[in-house]
């Protein structure tokens, strides 16, 4: 089953394309949430929901957080694309999270089908464009990349290591935060945030050791090690955070054109 869920994946056309909003301010419609301990599609502890035109992750319905770590996935698949959203971080996280999700969130790119997970696996295996906002204990920068799963190469290196910081500068969390990444299939992935460019990398690949996250099940089913392609993911790990202006737009795979 999970080597049909791999080849099924829907991916959306390289040719370019003007923008497209993948949230309509009224509810879920393109999106399945997968939260750990529970089900695929099960919207557990109402984590996900829409008021007022914005797309909320909330906590107010958990007795506990029981590290029911959740994504909300696209339906869809995608390869060659721009990807944009707002976030801004709301309250405060639940006392028996972990502390590191302290005023962090993210979103998961080129991320496995949700349908594959483990029932309690946490976090999918993806490259996260990582948010955080100001602790007031030091550089905390937002959009650092997260590699649950994977590794990601930089100027023809490997890095191995779980979190690469980007260059933007520590931002208060009460505020609206602009994000812009751009995902060229396995060529290279670009962080922007509020307009300004503050990570690039390249050839997003499977963690063939599965160092966070084991890649074993995957590796099985015929999974490639370098990723062109996966689902988008809004992250929900214990910290309430708002989205809105969630909005794609595909951009033209050279390289397909130049094959063809």
């Amino acid at each position: 089953m999970l080597r049909r869920l791999l080849l099924a994946a829907l991916i959306l056309p390289s040719s370019a394309s003007e923008w497209v909003s993948l949230f309509n301010g009224k509810d879920l419609s393109g999106w399945t949430p997968k939260i750990a301990k529970h089900p695929f599609g099960e919207n557990a502890h109402n984590t996900f929901r829409v008021e007022d035109g914005i797309l909320k992750c909330e906590y107010d319905q958990y007795p506990s957080f029981d590290r029911q770590f959740g994504h909300l996935f696209t339906d869809l698949a995608y390869s060659h694309y721009l990807f944009r959203l707002e976030y801004k971080f709301v309250g405060k996280m639940l006392p028996d999270a972990p502390h590191f999700v302290n005023l962090n969130s993210g979103i998961m790119v080129h991320a496995q089908p949700p349908q594959s997970m483990a029932l309690d696996q946490g976090f999918p295996v993806s490259i996260e464009f990582q948010f955080l906002a100001d602790e007031g204990k030091g550089k905390r920068p937002t959009g650092n990349v997260c590699t649950p799963g994977t590794h990601i190469e930089i100027d023809g290196e490997l890095i191995t290591k779980h979190i690469v910081q980007s260059s933007a500068e520590n931002l208060p969390a009460d505020q609206w935060v602009q994000i812009e990444i751009e995902v060229r299939g396995n060529d290279e992935i670009i962080h922007r945030v509020n307009g300004k460019e503050v990570l690039r990398y390249q050839k997003p690949q499977i963690d063939k050791k599965g160092a966070v996250i084991s890649t074993e099940a995957l590796l099985k089913v015929g999974q490639p090690i370098q990723l062109s392609h996966g689902h988008i993911a809004l992250q929900a790990e214990g910290q309430p955070v708002w989205f809105r202006n969630i909005q794609i737009k595909t951009l033209e795979d050279t390289e397909t054109k130049k094959e063809d």
